[in-house]
């Protein structure tokens, strides 16, 4: 991402809005279709998901803390959210910089 890209984000000066807070949102939204997006995957009933998007040095850092009271993990919750929430970003910030890297190109 480049520095003005950076710059306009901690202005909240980008043409659709906040990338942080749809970022967010669209992680939270996206988990609750993780059963649909992975094979064999079961819906879960969570107690709580947080998604944060959060400004860094050279970008923004995703990260999600997904919760449950059943008798089962919810790794897959989580880290769906995050690419989601990555993705979001992305298509929000890339028409102020086209040579910015997409969240998959380090995969």
């Amino acid at each position: 991402m480049s520095p003005a890209v950076l710059r306009a984000l901690r202005q909240q000066k980008l043409p659709k809005g906040n990338p942080l807070e749809i970022a967010r949102i669209a992680g939270i939204a996206v988990r609750k279709r993780t059963a649909e997006w992975i094979p064999l995957c079961h819906p879960l009933l969570l107690t709580h998901i947080d998604v944060t998007a959060r400004l860094c040095k050279n970008g923004v850092e995703v990260g999600s803390r997904v919760t449950t009271t059943s008798q089962t993990g919810v790794e897959m919750e989580a880290l769906v959210a995050v690419p989601a929430a990555a993705l979001t970003v992305y298509d929000m910030c890339k028409a102020l910089d086209k040579g910015m890297e997409s969240p998959t190109s380090s995969w």
